[in-house]
């Protein structure tokens, strides 16, 4: 697909590969992912507008679930486009500084995505083991801040990444083995000494995703505990409202540990394994934390059926306005 391009590098551009071996399917590929993509933009435009449009739910956990909305459309958007002119039209190519841009942005996002997850971990924790002073503690002022630490803790982290790569010569094939840039794959092109990068690298992964899941971890333990305490028919009830939680954690950080695992003691494995578990990473979280927020959170599906009720009554309505037209 781009043999004329192993042998020669270009500083300029690097080259993108689909799923080897699956070339001549890349067209069919394309069109499930696509509908994943179509999915992922409705499904989390669904969630800002009933978020936005519900006076209930401008509270501090929906607040967060909107702004991990708003990083998986992002994230989503950041990758999918560019992979799909990949596998329908074969555009293999990209620019140096434009890797480097989609690189920081996967890697800052995930990292922002994280650090929400770890303030929706506090939010329950609260809720749960102090629900009288829940109000007082996570006030929206205090939520403006952690968002925006989030926001400034991710760049922080991972703007170096870019930075590193930049200076690496690279006198290597300039074919990539994902359908995206990120910094792992980026690095092993490079013909210079990559220790910082790699130092660096896991640094940042452990100070952020470490943390925060070990964090997040914590949270859960404590919260258990106090679950435990109560009644039986309470503690369902308290516990109910942290599945959606659970769920949105579960679906980011295996993924993420996953690909991890693969990186660093993968070599063995068919590169389809990695493409494959790279792209789980960044399009499954995105597609399912809306349909798990949606089928989990009562206040949520109440506002979905609610939507789909106005809007056959609005058709109804409608249909019954021709027929006496026609009368």
């Amino acid at each position: 697909m781009a043999s004329s391009n192993v042998t020669s590098f270009s500083h300029s551009t690097f080259v993108l590969i689909g799923i080897p071996g699956l070339e001549a399917a890349h067209v069919w590929i394309a069109f499930p992912l696509c509908s994943i993509y179509i999915i992922t933009l409705l499904g989390n435009a669904t969630i800002l507008f009933i978020i936005k449009t519900e006076p209930s739910l401008h509270a501090p956990m929906y607040i967060f679930l909107s702004i991990l909305a708003v990083i998986d459309l992002l994230l989503s958007t950041s990758t999918m486009p560019k992979m799909l002119t990949l596998l329908w039209f074969d555009s293999t190519v990209i620019s140096f500084n434009a890797c480097l841009v989609q690189m920081f942005l996967i890697h800052s996002l995930s990292a922002i995505e994280s650090t929400i997850l770890l303030a929706m971990a506090f939010d329950r924790f609260v809720a749960i083991c102090h629900p009288l002073r829940h109000a007082s503690i996570l006030t929206n002022p205090l939520t403006a801040k952690i968002t925006l630490m989030a926001v400034i803790r991710g760049a922080l982290f991972f703007v170096p990444l870019p930075l590193l790569i930049k200076r690496l010569p690279f006198c290597r094939k300039n074919i990539l083995t994902h359908s995206y840039c990120v910094h792992q794959d980026v690095m092993k092109l490079a013909c210079g000494d990559t220790t910082p990068n790699i130092v660096y690298g896991l640094m940042a992964i452990l100070m952020v995703m470490g943390v925060d899941s070990l964090l997040i971890f914590l949270s859960y333990v404590l919260i258990l505990r106090a679950v435990l305490k109560l009644a039986s028919r309470e503690r369902l009830k308290a516990f109910n409202t942290c599945v959606s939680h659970l769920c949105a954690v579960l679906i980011f950080y295996i993924p993420l540990i996953g690909l991890s695992v693969i990186h660093r003691f993968g070599n063995r494995l068919a590169p389809t394994a990695h493409i494959i578990m790279g792209n789980v990473y960044l399009f499954v979280p995105p597609v399912l934390n809306p349909i798990v927020y949606g089928a989990k959170t009562k206040q949520i599906r109440r506002r979905i059926v609610r939507i789909r009720t106005e809007q056959k009554g609005k058709i109804t309505g409608i249909y019954k306005n021709k027929q006496m037209i026609k009368w």
